[in-house]
Parts: C-alpha cells; sequence; structure tokens
C-alpha cells in the first residue's frame, strides 16, 4: 500500500508539504504542489479520507432518512439534495425507512455512528422523537415536509393545509358540488393537513357530505385504485375528487377507467405534488406542485449554514413555501352544473 512517506520521497518534498497539499492547511508553491500531485498520479496514492475527517472533525457527508423511494415524490426530492449537496462538496447518504420506526430508529443510529456532518430528515410519522438520540450526539438536524413536534430542528415544508383549500376550491369553481378527498391515516401530518384544507373549502362552499366521501390510502397507487372504486359506489356519485399525492391520484385515474368512467367527462380528479409522471399521464394529471427543487435547495442549504456555525444556535428556522395549481387535462367543469 502507498503510503504519504512514499510521494513524498517520490516528489522530493517533505512529508509535512504533502499534508498540507492534501489538506490545504497551509500555503504550498504552485511548483510543490505540481510534484506532489503528479506523484501522487504516478503512485496512484489515495489519502485516507476517514482518518483526516476524524483529524479536521467533518466527513462531508450529509445523512438523508425518507419513508418511502418507491414514492416518486421523495425519490425526486432526494435526487435534489443530492445534487445540492454535491455542489457544495457534501456526498449524501440515502436511508430508506419503509416507513417503520424501528427501521427509522436504526437509520439514525447507524448515521450517527458513521458521524455524519449533519442529517435531513423526512419522518415515517407525525413524531420524531427519535432525533433526540441526534441532538444528544451534537448533530444538526433538518426536517422535512413534515411538522417537528418534540424536538429543536430547523424545518422546510409547504403549507399544505392551504393547498389543500386551494385545489378544493378549483373543483368547486369548475361547478363540481360532489367532491370526495383520498387521504391516509392521521399520523402523516401533511397529508392530514391537505385534508383539513379540503374541509375547510367545503365548508365555506356551504357543501355537506357524509364521511363516506373522504377515504383513506397508503400513499400508493394500488391504494388510490381501491379508493376510487370504494367511492364510485357511493349515490350520489361523486363528480369530483381530490386526491393527497399523485401516487394514489394515477391510481383513482386506472381504477375509474377500469370501470368505465371517463376523465374529466365523467371524474374530474386533481393531485398534489407534480410528480413527472403526473405530467406524463393520458389525461395529464392537474395537481398541487410542490416546489421540489427550492425544498431540497433550501433545506441543504440551511443543513449546510447550520454545521459552519453561521446560524444562531437558539434560534430555529421554520421556512414555509406554497404549493402551485398547476391545470392540466384532469379536471373540467361538471357537466350536471352545465
Amino acid at each position: 500500500m502507498v503510503t504519504i512517506k512514499d510521494v513524498a520521497r517520490a516528489a522530493g518534498v517533505s512529508i509535512t508539504t504533502v499534508s498540507h497539499t492534501i489538506n490545504g492547511t497551509r500555503y504550498v508553491s504552485e511548483e510543490l504542489r505540481a510534484r506532489v500531485i503528479r506523484a501522487m498520479e504516478e503512485l496512484e496514492y489515495r489519502p485516507n479520507v476517514l482518518a483526516r475527517s476524524l483529524r479536521v472533525g467533518q466527513t462531508k457527508t450529509i445523512g438523508l432518512i425518507i419513508p418511502d423511494n418507491s414514492n416518486m415524490f421523495f425519490a425526486e426530492i432526494a435526487r435534489a439534495i443530492e445534487d445540492t449537496g454535491y455542489q457544495h462538496g457534501y456526498s449524501v447518504i440515502l436511508c430508506n425507512s419503509d416507513g417503520q420506526a424501528d427501521k427509522q430508529r436504526r437509520y439514525i443510529r447507524t448515521l450517527v455512528d458513521k458521524q455524519v456532518d449533519g442529517i435531513i430528515f423526512i419522518s415515517s410519522g407525525e413524531t420524531v422523537t427519535d432525533l433526540e438520540y441526534v441532538a444528544d450526539n451534537h448533530i444538526d438536524v433538518v426536517i422535512v415536509d413534515r411538522e417537528a413536534q418534540g424536538i429543536s430542528a430547523d424545518v422546510v415544508l409547504v403549507d399544505n393545509e392551504l393547498a389543500g383549500y386551494q385545489a378544493t376550491r378549483h373543483l368547486i369553481d369548475l361547478g363540481h358540488r360532489i367532491i370526495a378527498c383520498i387521504g391516509v391515516p392521521p399520523e402523516l401530518n401533511p397529508i392530514a393537513h391537505r385534508a383539513d384544507g379540503y374541509r375547510r373549502a367545503m365548508a365555506e362552499a356551504g357543501i355537506t357530505l357524509p364521511p363516506t366521501y373522504e377515504v383513506g390510502g397508503d400513499t400508493q397507487i394500488e391504494s388510490g385504485e381501491r379508493a376510487i372504486e370504494r367511492l364510485l359506489r357511493l349515490e350520489p356519485r361523486p363528480t369530483a375528487v381530490f386526491v393527497c399525492n399523485d401516487m394514489m391520484a394515477i391510481g383513482a385515474m386506472r381504477g375509474a377507467r377500469l370501470l368505465g368512467v371517463r376523465i374529466p367527462e365523467d371524474l374530474s380528479i386533481v393531485g398534489f405534488d407534480d410528480i413527472t409522471l403526473a405530467r406524463a399521464m393520458c389525461p395529464a394529471l392537474t395537481t398541487m406542485a410542490q416546489p421540489i427543487s427550492e425544498m431540497a435547495r433550501l433545506a441543504t442549504e440551511l443543513l449546510i449554514q447550520r454545521m459552519r456555525g453561521e446560524l444562531p444556535t437558539a434560534e430555529r428556522q421554520r421556512i414555509v413555501l406554497t404549493a402551485r395549481l398547476v391545470v392540466r387535462e384532469s379536471t373540467c367543469r361538471c357537466q350536471a352544473a352545465g
């Protein structure tokens, strides 16, 4: 194994000069620097990154925990976080919790053991108390797409209640009155808040429907398909549905078509997230677009600022962004409304 001593001997310089060239800890003339780099390339020397990280107290790595990497929203935000981290010289370690609390807990401990510099965290549920272990180990955390309950951390998220309201308002403005909602269990607070927005818009419009017009799911395509089958058996049948994420909305579109229901002529559908697949559907899905790239950039840069000590320790940031309605082909004016 080639050592730093071998590099110093080949370059005709001291070991100290090689060390300063690698770590950038002191000025080295261009001539000596070039000799060191040439010797490293010729000998195929690779610095011991872990040892150097322990010396300087940094590993230049960020841990990222997401609930489900098969969900395109989380896949897209993970990619954007990785891109932003790379631009700032950080590698990103991706951990998929599969929505399981135990797996999430194990990954948190693994990231701490690997001495990551910071963690970007999207919880599998409402509680983030697992992060107490991270705080005890003095590792900075930014929480994304969730409210922070029981932990002092920076947060970047979307105003989900407002977005759910706007999605439902779009359907009401198109003349729909029998509007259903497909959501998920309330422990996932972003989608619970979207459903709250749906209820507020319905109440403001003076529309009252039985609880059967709200159906749960698990954020996956198949659950959206099952949910729409239930809703289309109701009397009167919904003319529109707000679905609290795009994956379930895509499932709802498939389920409706299998039952011979035309979209949007017989049933208007609005999703939430604006994943890439939403635009590729036929008809293309009307949806509330989350600012995925902006969320990822702000979360990553906020974490880096926190890790560098550029932000006051006692002041935690809470950044709330706004989703945007993107009208495509899956919604139209209610035929019954003329």
